[in-house]
Formats: C-alpha cells, structure tokens, sequence
C-alpha cells in the first residue's frame, strides 16, 4: 500500500515558491538557499529565514488550506518563542497585488503565510555537530540544561487522558506501519506485540506520573536539527505548533526523542550524558520510576519517525524515495531494539579520591543496556543536592560527616533501587571505603535478584594527591590532604563481587581493565548505536 499525503492548492503555493526563491524578492540578498521537510519549506534569505508550510494533510497533520496554514504559522511563532525568542520575528503574510507581483506583507490579497526567523549558520545545528564528529560531554550536559528548563518552566496538564491519548497513538503507529508495503509483516507484527507489551509494563506508572504534573506542554519534536547552538547556547526551536495532543506529553517522552535521535546519530555517549544531567537536575523519584516507560517511549518515537520519513518519501523521486524506505527500515529495526530492553545490571566503583571513580563510572555507563545507558549515581553530586548546593560549591567539613556520609550512601542505594526496579543498568561511583558501605550497594542488587560486580579502583598516593590538585569545576571536594588521611583508612578486605583494577595508568588504559573485568571485552550495546 502506498503511503501518500493528501496535496491541496498546489498551483498557488508553485507561485509562492518561486517568489521566495528569488533573491529579488528580498534586500540586498543574491542567493537564496532552499530547504525542506515533509511539512514545511524553509528559504533562507540573506540574514533570514522564510518558512511556510506544504499544502499537505497528513492523518496527523492538516495544512490544506489557507487558513489552516495561517493559524498554524501564527502557532508556531507563539509557541517557539517560550524556547527561541531571538530567533523568531513573526508572521508575515505574503499578498498579491493588482498587477499579479507577490509582495511580504502588501496591501493586496493573501495567497500565503510565512513565518519569518533570524537565520543561523547550518553547521551550528545539533545534527551538523553531531555529523562532524563527536559531541563532547560539556556540550551534551548544556543541551540536557536546556531541555530541562524547557521542562521545568512549562505548565503542567494534569489530564486523566493522557495515558489514553497514548495508548491511541500506539495503535494508530501500529496500524499506519502494518498498511504499509516498505516493511516485512513480521517486523511490524512485532513491533505491535512488543510496543503494546511495553505499554501494559509501562501504564501505572505513567498515570501516576499523568496524576503528578509530569505531563507538561513540551517541545515535541526535539530531535537534533531542531536544536542549535545560538548565542553560545544550546536553543531548542521548531516545537510542534499544529498539534496540542502531540506536544501536551510526558517530559521523558519528550526527552526519549533526543535520546533516540542521538543515537541514531552515533552518539550515545552524548545521550547517556544527556540523560544522566537530567536525571540529577530533576532530582526526582518520579522520574527514575518513569525509567519504566523508557523503552516504550523510544520505540514509539523509532517508530513515528519511520512513518514521517515513509511520509516524506512521497514527495521525493525515486531514488531518494528508496533511501527514504531504507531510512524508514532503520528506524523500525531500531525501534524492535528498545523495545526488547534486556535485564538491569548494576556495578558498584570504588576507590579513595583520585583513582578516577567518576571519569571511569561515566565512560562505563553507555555500554550498558537498555538504551541510553546506565543511570550513573556520583556521591559527590548526591552529597551537593543533599545539602541543597551546586555541584561546584565547596561544602564545609561538617558535611562530611558520619551521619551525613551515611545519608549520602542511602541516597544512592535508594536511587539505584528505584533505577532498578524500572529496568534501567545502574553505576554508582563512591569511596565505598567501608565494608559495610559496600554490603550496602550489594544488598540492592541481591534483594532484587539483578546481576553484581564492585570494581574496586587502586593508584599510588602521590598520583592521586597529584590528580586531586588538578582538579578544576568539579564536584569532588577531595584536596591532597585529605587524600592523605585515607591513605592511612583500613578499607577491609573485599568480598568476591569486587574485582581490583589498577588505576595508576591513564583514564583509557583503566577503562579497558575495568571493562575486562566486567566481561565486556570490546562488546557493544545491543540497542541503539
């Protein structure tokens, strides 16, 4: 079955096509550049940018007529302006005058609307950075930042529909993959199975996360070409403007179609901080609980986009159609993998400061399934968020004390268990200088039956003096002196889940003997990338 948009007022937007391709049409432009979405076409003009919307309908997406094409550029500009102001300037109407000559804004009839933007240098885009090379953790922990701001400042829509309206989007995804004829009935037969089961995993935690206010009007769309790096910043644009349903959901789901994407792109380790940076912003129970929901989420967001890009090969010729089709196979291939998650894992890393627990912990964390990685638990950053502080600030001695190490240590404990239980791999990284510390983390894993390894980091002191002096921007509060003193702490002997990495050599020479003891021998993860 051919998968094909309905198109409408086709001869009349050809006009206005060619009109905001003309440099002419604008001042002191001489090229104008030309680009396009199943859904929009953008032209960018000199130091801005046009878009105006296809005169297409979609199932989920109606642009067929002037007024509706109307209403949604005016939408747009509203709603993108709470995540990009600079950015967007307005909507414009473009008119035809008596003599036939389109103009921005004339005096005579309407035949378009345009939402005119400051136009940005395509390389700053998330997906060109992404394309070039890899995106570093700085800049993956100021686009997580961005996203939770987003989050953080939009309304929240307590509605008992939400868990419904998903549930319907789950069996209109179904139903639009199994129509059609780009995919192996099997795959889409499983792709049903498998989303459905996730949804039944996933539906009481996701009404009670409906019940909290976790359902907020969000960006929608956020994958990697609609963010860019503007200002210096990190600026989430293009949310979905036509659609309240489609934007009004669950922040994971929304955060899931960046994780996906980043993936998609070759950059899970991104993903992984991304999610990890959230994670700690949030500071919520609930959502480590939502971790549940995850795979689901990821694989609803797989599949969409194989249908969007099913969409959009309708409007392309035949060889870029069959790349589409190609394209739109990889996203449901993807899509099978988060939906079949595998079982948690949880690894324990300790050490005294300086052996590089928090450097190995983060670079271990994407190997692990499900997608994007493990949760990565840092004693340092629960011990700021216990005592309500940045991660930077210097906290005084008081704060680590024995009562108070002991609220650090359940804090993570309690963390990992809620992580867990949702299905997600856990790495806690702390001192564990204590054997009962260590029993501790261990018990989590053994009172819910998920597989254990401690990794116990081991370096000479003056390297870790040395390293601990280095530090700059860091969460650690560790100075050499202190250092020092736990040179002279009887850590105990460890127990059989602990295996000793020598850690005196350099950060990848220790990731490669942790990973040896751990028995991931250069294997990758088996969903996503």
């Amino acid at each position: 079955m051919k998968h094909e948009p309905r198109v409408a007022d086709s001869k009349g937007q050809a006009a206005v096509i060619a009109f905001l391709t003309d440099p002419l049409s604008y001042t002191g432009v001489s090229h104008v550049e030309r680009l396009e979405t199943h859904g929009n076409l953008v032209f960018l003009a000199g130091e801005e940018a046009w878009k105006i919307k296809r005169a297409v309908q979609f199932a989920y997406m109606d642009f067929s007529t002037l007024e509706k094409r109307r209403l949604a550029c005016a939408r747009e500009v509203e709603v993108n302006r709470r995540f990009a102001p600079d950015l967007y300037l307005g909507c414009v109407p473009i008119t035809r005058a008596m003599a036939g000559k389109l103009a921005f804004g004339g005096e005579g009839d309407v035949v378009e609307w345009a939402v005119r933007m400051r136009r940005f240098d395509q390389p700053s885009l998330l997906s060109s950075i992404a394309a070039a090379g890899e995106i570093d953790a700085d800049l993956a922990k100021a686009v997580a930042d961005a996203v939770y701001d987003s989050h953080h400042g939009a309304p929240s829509i307590v509605s008992a529909g939400a868990t419904a309206r998903l549930a319907e989007l789950v069996s209109s995804i179904c139903g639009a993959l199994a129509r059609s004829d780009a995919f192996a009935s099997q795959d889409t037969g499983a792709f049903s199975r498998r989303l459905h089961e996730q949804l039944g995993r996933s539906s009481v935690i996701l009404h009670q996360r409906a019940k909290m206010g976790c359902v907020r009007r969000c960006h929608g769309d956020l994958h990697l070409a609609n963010i860019v790096i503007w200002q210096g910043r990190p600026t989430l644009f293009d949310a979905i403007e036509f659609d309240e349903n489609i934007a009004s959901i669950d922040t994971l789901y929304d955060l899931a179609f960046l994780f996906m994407d980043l993936c998609r792109h070759g950059q899970r380790r991104a993903a992984n901080v991304v999610l990890n940076r959230y994670l700690w912003r949030a500071r919520s129970d609930l959502d480590l609980m939502g971790l549940q929901a995850l795979p689901l989420f990821l694989g609803l967001r797989a599949g969409i986009r194989a249908m969007v890009t099913l969409d959009r090969t309708a409007q392309e010729n035949r060889q870029a159609a069959q790349e589409g089709n190609e394209q739109a196979r990889a996203y449901l291939h993807a899509a099978l993998q988060y939906l079949d998650p595998g079982a948690p894992q949880l690894v324990a890393i300790g050490g005294l400061s300086g052996t590089g627990k928090s450097t190995l912990a983060a670079a271990l964390a994407p190997d692990f399934d499900p997608a994007p990685g493990a949760v990565h638990l840092r004693s340092d950053l629960e011990r700021k968020a216990l005592f309500g502080v940045a991660e930077t600030v210097r906290l005084p001695s008081e704060a680590y004390s024995v009562e108070a190490s002991r609220s650090v240590y359940a804090r993570l404990c309690r963390k990992a268990r809620l992580a867990l239980l949702a299905g997600q791999a856990v790495v806690v990284d702390a001192v564990h200088a204590k054997p009962d510390e260590r029993l501790l983390i261990e018990a989590v894993a053994s009172d819910l039956s998920v597989p254990f390894c401690g990794l116990w980091l081991t370096a000479a002191g003056d390297k870790l003096a040395a390293r601990v002096a280095a530090r700059r921007d860091d969460a650690s509060d560790a100075t050499p002196q202190f250092v020092a003193r736990q040179m002279t702490w009887d850590t105990g002997a460890l127990s059989p889940a602990w295996a000793t990495v020598e850690a005196s050599a350099g950060a990848d020479q220790t990731l490669r003997r942790a990973r040896n003891a751990l028995g991931l021998h250069g294997e990758r993860p088996r969903s996503g990338t």
